[in-house]
C-alpha cells in the first residue's frame, strides 16, 4: 500500500486564517522560561548587561546564555530587550555623528528613500556602519564592543555573522509603520513569495537577525516599535501581513517597550512589528537599526554574473528568435544571472517603485524583452554594478 504523504501545500495570500495567528500568538512565557532575565515585561524578557556579562563569563555559561536566547528568538515570544546594551557615553558620542550625517546628507539634497515609512516621517541614513567605521573608527570599535550585542547575534546566527547598520530618526508627527515581516521574504511581494516553498519562509527567519539600539529616551508616546511576540511561529505569515485582518489585529494586540538610552531589542525578523507613531512634539526618535545576517547564505564559489551574462545574451536572444519556450530561457537565465537584489547600495540604488531595487536578473529580462544590444546589456549592466558600490 502506498504512503499518504502529509505535505505542506505552499502558502498563498488566500489561504491565509486570522485565527491560525491568534492561536500561536496566545502563548505565554514565565521567569522559569527565562532564568537569566531581569523580568518578563508585556510577554517580553528584559535582560540586563551586567546580569549577562556575569553569567556568561565562562564557557559553559555563554553556552546557557546563548542557549537560552536562541530559544526566545525561535519558541519563545521572538523578541528579547536588553538594558545597558551600549554605554550612554558612547551613544551619545556617536549620535552626534549621526546627526552631523543626517544634516550634510539633507545638505547635499539627498533625501534616502525608506521601505515602509512615507517620505518625511523619518530621517534614514544608510550603510552607517562602514561610514562610521571610516569616519570615527575609534567609536565604531568602542560602539560595538558591546557584549550584549555580540552576545544576540551569536546565539541566532553563531560567531561569523555580519551586520549592517541604518539610522533611523523619526520627527515629532511620524506616523506609525504598517505591521510587517522583514528581510528576506518579507521584502518580496505575495506574488514572488508565493513561489517560495514553505520551509523556505522558515528560514528565512532563520538567516537575519533585527536588532535596534536606543539613542534616546524612548518613551511610549516617542512611538518605539510596536511588536506581536510570538507570531514569527505563524507559518504561513509572510504571507498575511499586508491582509487588512491581520493587520487591524496587530493594531489592537501589538506591544511597546520603553526603552532608556543605551537599550536594545533583537528579535526574530519573522516576528510581526512596525514603528510607532511619535505623537511628541519635541523629540527626534533616534535609533540604530540593526540587520545581522548569516554567513551562510553564500555560493562556495565567486562568479562573476554580469560577465556570464554577457557571455550567453546573444545565444540568449537567438534561442528567442528562433521559438524556444519562454521556461527554458528563462531556467537558462537562472543559472546565469543574479536574481536577488541584495546585498547593495541602498545609497546608489534605492528601492523605488517596491521593497527592492532591481536585480540583475531583472536587466537581463528587460534587455530579451526588449531585443537589445549586446552592448546596450554590457552599458545596463556597467550601471548596475556601479550603483552597487559604498562609495
Amino acid at each position: 500500500m502506498a504512503r499518504t504523504l502529509d505535505r505542506t501545500p505552499w502558502y498563498t495570500s488566500a489561504d491565509c486564517r486570522l485565527e491560525d495567528l491568534v492561536t500561536v500568538v496566545s502563548d505565554e512565557i514565565t521567569a522559569a522560561d527565562v532564568p537569566h532575565a531581569e523580568a518578563v515585561a508585556k510577554g517580553i524578557p528584559v535582560y540586563r548587561h551586567a546580569t549577562l556579562v556575569e553569567a556568561s563569563a565562562n564557557e559553559q555559561g555563554r553556552r546557557e546564555v546563548l542557549a537560552e536566547l536562541a530559544w526566545v528568538f525561535h519558541d519563545g515570544p521572538g523578541v528579547a530587550a536588553f538594558k545597558d546594551a551600549v554605554p550612554v557615553d558612547v551613544v551619545d558620542a556617536v549620535s552626534a555623528v549621526f546627526m552631523d550625517m543626517i544634516c550634510e546628507e539633507k545638505e547635499r539634497g539627498e533625501a534616502p528613500i525608506d521601505h515602509y515609512a512615507k517620505p518625511g516621517a523619518n530621517d534614514r541614513v544608510w550603510n552607517v556602519l562602514e561610514k562610521l567605521a571610516v569616519r570615527e573608527p575609534g567609536l565604531f570599535v568602542d560602539y560595538y564592543a558591546s557584549g550584549m550585542i555580540a552576545l544576540a547575534c551569536e546565539a541566532w546566527l553563531g560567531p561569523w555573522y555580519q551586520i549592517t547598520s541604518q539610522i533611523n530618526c523619526v520627527n515629532p508627527g511620524g506616523q506609525a509603520q504598517s505591521p510587517h515581516r522583514d528581510y528576506h521574504v518579507g521584502f518580496l511581494s505575495d506574488a514572488q513569495a508565493e513561489q517560495f516553498p514553505p520551509h523556505a519562509h522558515h528560514m528565512s527567519g532563520l538567516l537575519t537577525l533585527q536588532g535596534a539600539v536606543s539613542h534616546c529616551e524612548m518613551t511610549i508616546d516617542s512611538g518605539p516599535t510596536q511588536l506581536l511576540p510570538h507570531s514569527q511561529k505563524y507559518g504561513a505569515g509572510f504571507m498575511a501581513w499586508r491582509r487588512p485582518e491581520f493587520k487591524a489585529y496587530f493594531e489592537q494586540h501589538y506591544v511597546q517597550l520603553e526603552l532608556a538610552k543605551g537599550d536594545a531589542v533583537f528579535f526574530n525578523p519573522a516576528v510581526y512589528h512596525a514603528a510607532g507613531t511619535n505623537s511628541t512634539a519635541d523629540v527626534r526618535r533616534l535609533g540604530n537599526l540593526l540587520q545581522i545576517s548569516s554567513p551562510f547564505g553564500r555560493s562556495m564559489e565567486l562568479e562573476d554574473r554580469y560577465r556570464i551574462g554577457e557571455a550567453i545574451y546573444l545565444s540568449l536572444l537567438e534561442r528567442q528568435r528562433s521559438g524556444m519556450e519562454p521556461r527554458p530561457i528563462a531556467n537558462a537565465l537562472a543559472a546565469a544571472a543574479e536574481g536577488y537584489a541584495f546585498p547593495t547600495s541602498l545609497d546608489y540604488d534605492p528601492p523605488k517603485g517596491g521593497l527592492a531595487p532591481p536585480s540583475q536578473a531583472d536587466v537581463m529580462r528587460q534587455a530579451l524583452a526588449e531585443r537589445w544590444t549586446l552592448e546596450q546589456l554590457a552599458a545596463a549592466h556597467d550601471a548596475h554594478r556601479h550603483k552597487r558600490r559604498t562609495h
